[in-house]
């Protein structure tokens, strides 16, 4: 799908452009630019100028961080239709993780320039983007708070909950995760090992809170799961 092939009703449902006047999201729409990523490839990588912004149309990317020490931690999975790379809206700035394509991607974007030039013309497109900033940064500071006070089996839960609230679908066994993560994807995300991760897993569908495919996780008992998250009910 190219750029002049989508309508605009579709382009109003990204959240960075809700509110927008037909006319507004045509002039974004026209200088739009179009990439297609295969599985593996990267939009870009931690610490590369932020020269660009996103919209993932299609596909699945993956936001990771290396640490100083080396070790590198899952961030999130964003899956369609999202911006990513919003450090491009806020000046001279690098990209604070890297983008990898989880699977074939295709996206929309707009050079730092192009943004600027958008942002003067509409300031609604400005507003929205401070506010999916700062819902980014207070997911980021939850999680935090989580690593800091919560135990693992909590800092799970909460992460398949979150997960499905994000992107979950309802299926005849529950609520389906199938973001194509791996139990070592899943446990970079709450800070902690495959070891421990795959444990937890395997404990839970025994107490039939879940069920465990490859690379996705079905919910059925989602109740349980906030139980766990409360303190009110531990891992076995």
């Amino acid at each position: 799908m190219k750029p002049t092939n989508i309508p605009l009703d579709e382009l109003e449902k990204i959240p960075l452009f809700s509110g927008l006047r037909s006319e507004e999201l045509q002039a974004i729409l026209a200088v739009a630019h179009y990439k297609r990523l295969l599985s593996g490839g990267f939009y870009y990588q931690q610490d590369d100028p932020a020269e660009c912004m996103y919209v993932l149309i299609k596909g699945q990317v993956k936001h990771t961080r290396v640490s100083q020490d080396g070790k590198q931690s899952l961030i999130e999975v964003i899956k369609p239709i999202r911006p990513f790379g919003l450090a491009a809206m806020v000046g001279d700035a690098g990209h604070p993780v890297s983008a990898q394509a989880g699977e074939d991607s295709s996206s929309l974007y707009w050079s730092r320039y192009e943004l600027m030039q958008l942002v003067v013309k509409t300031p609604q497109m400005a507003i929205n983007g401070m506010r999916i900033m700062a819902g980014q940064l207070h997911e980021l500071q939850d999680r935090f708070h989580q690593v800091t006070t919560q135990k693992v089996e909590q800092r799970l839960a909460h992460m398949l909950i979150r997960l499905a609230a994000q992107s979950g679908k309802r299926v005849k066994e529950g609520i389906l995760i199938d973001l194509g993560l791996t139990r070592q994807d899943l446990a970079e995300m709450v800070g902690t090992t495959l070891y421990t991760t795959s444990r937890m897993i395997s404990q839970w569908e025994g107490q039939q809170l879940v069920v465990a495919g490859r690379e996705k996780v079905i919910i059925r008992n989602p109740h349980g799961l906030i139980r766990i998250i409360e303190g009110a009910m531990e891992a076995v």
